[in-house]
């Protein structure tokens, strides 16, 4: 069948299809269905599409093939069905094809528009290796094949649990970088003595290395923290099919799927123990999801404070330099802004705010499905992404290039009150306080005043306020 364009006067080809609302025109080329087809015409709320995520594709393709393999063992798919599904989903893990995932993240129907997406795709690219025509579904059918003994709601939130896992592991490893480079300026500014601050007020010397050193160890639990959610992500209800009970899947079906999926995968992908409970419950998620709210604060501190320190560069701060990536005004010249840590701000409260949206999915179930799952999934998808991705931009525009500004710090220390409390230990508090007081008031240095008042000599003041005395007593 064709039809004309009409604003580009070109020839369109097309197929019909038909579905159990009617039939549609489907452009023959593409390998998407009808299914797919209303799906998109639906749903055009995000711009975001399943192929914007790789792993959620991918994830869906091993899920079909451990599915076929399964049924192909109980003598559910001819020799040659079973090689198509399973060479068609070959082809998907290997990053073929997804420009055909076409359907909106976010969905009405508790993800099965992206499923039949999948089972279309799959079906297409089956049936061209089989020698017939993209929608000739009478020799390997979406539903009555790709899809047999399977629900969406066992395949979409397996599917989805594998790509929150796989999404994982980037992130992962770029916050082993960053705490890695942190850790190697902690090194680097060792030597660097400074004041400490409390309540943006200052307290007691420390070095430059501590505070460095500080932040690298703040992050040093956070990859535990969310491989051991990915590890509560990898118990899945495929075989459950529509509420946990298995209708349509034959005996024992699960546990083969399981077993392939887990070899498939390479993740320690096990069964649940009650099916029907695991096709509603949303608690791996919520984890999740609070593992990268936590992480998402702890950066979005340590972007906090890079920017305090670096603030000036002649009026602030000014303790250490961060990399100029940019000018930074369009009226005012000279001036650079802290914009990778800012950036870095903005990722973190995405990742806080939506942290509320997926509680409150969560939260929205109703008897034995969640129908709001595709939206966890977009965020926790989403906000995997863009925590890696602003990792990387902190450590590699940022972090890396820091250099420290060790005659401010200096001069900081110089003429800070904070050192006084150093000496209450040898002189008292009151004397102290009123040391304090008067070089507040005065302009004067405390050394100066101690050594004024011969409250102490001056070997031992040189000893009670050297370096080594202030920031290492532990």
């Amino acid at each position: 069948m064709t039809h004309t364009d009409s604003l580009t006067n070109d020839t369109i080809f097309t197929r019909i299809e038909k579905d159990l609302l009617g039939e549609q025109a489907v452009p023959a080329t593409a390998l998407y269905g009808i299914q797919t087809q209303r799906a998109y015409q639906n749903f055009n709320i995000t711009g975001v599409p399943i192929s914007h995520f790789p792993d959620l594709i991918k994830a869906l393709a091993m899920v079909k093939h451990v599915a076929a393999k399964a049924n192909y063992q109980h003598g559910l798919l001819s020799d040659d069905k079973v090689n198509a599904i399973t060479d068609a989903c070959a082809d998907l893990i290997d990053g073929e094809h997804h420009e055909a995932f076409i359907v909106d993240l976010i969905q009405g129907g508790a993800g099965t528009s992206t499923n039949m997406n999948a089972n279309e795709v799959i079906a297409n690219i089956g049936l061209a290796k089989m020698g017939f025509e993209y929608g000739e579904y009478e020799h390997l059918h979406p539903n009555n094949d790709v899809n047999r003994s399977q629900s969406t709601n066992d395949v979409y939130p397996t599917a989805a649990r594998l790509a929150i896992v796989f999404a994982a592991q980037p992130l992962m490893a770029a916050i082993t970088k960053l705490q890695h480079s942190l850790a190697a300026k902690g090194e680097a500014f060792s030597d660097v003595l400074k004041m400490g601050r409390t309540q943006l007020q200052d307290a007691v010397p420390m070095t430059l290395g501590q505070e460095f050193n500080a932040f690298a160890s703040d992050l040093g639990g956070e990859t535990a923290r969310i491989e051991h959610t990915c590890l509560q992500l990898c118990e899945v209800n495929l075989g459950g099919t529509a509420i946990g009970t298995g209708i349509n899947a034959p005996r024992g079906y699960a546990h083969l799927a399981i077993s392939e999926l887990a070899t498939v995968s390479g993740l320690p992908v096990r069964l649940a123990e009650d099916l029907v409970a695991a096709s509603a419950d949303m608690g791996a998620f919520i984890t999740f999801s609070g593992s990268l709210k936590r992480l998402a604060i702890k950066l979005s501190k340590l972007s906090n404070d890079l920017r305090l320190l670096s603030s000036g560069p002649r009026t602030g701060l000014g303790e250490i330099n961060l990399p100029a990536m940019q000018p930074g005004s369009s009226i005012m010249p000279g001036k650079v802004n802290p914009v990778i840590p800012e950036a870095m701000n903005q990722t973190a409260f995405q990742v806080m705010g939506t942290d509320l949206t997926v509680t409150m999915a969560a939260e929205a179930g109703q008897l034995q499905l969640n129908a709001m799952e595709p939206l966890i999934i977009y965020n926790l998808l989403n906000n995997a992404r863009m925590l890696e991705k602003s990792i990387r931009m902190l450590d590699e525009l940022c972090i890396q290039g820091i250099t420290a500004n060790k005659e401010r710090c200096a001069q900081h220390v110089e003429n800070s009150i904070g050192i006084v409390t150093a000496l209450v230990p040898h002189i008292g508090y009151d004397n102290a306080s009123r040391i304090a007081g008067h070089a507040l008031l005065s302009g004067l240095g405390v050394s100066e005043l101690v050594r004024q008042e011969k409250l102490l000599s001056d070997e031992e003041l040189a000893a009670i306020l050297s370096p080594n005395t202030m920031v290492n007593n532990v």
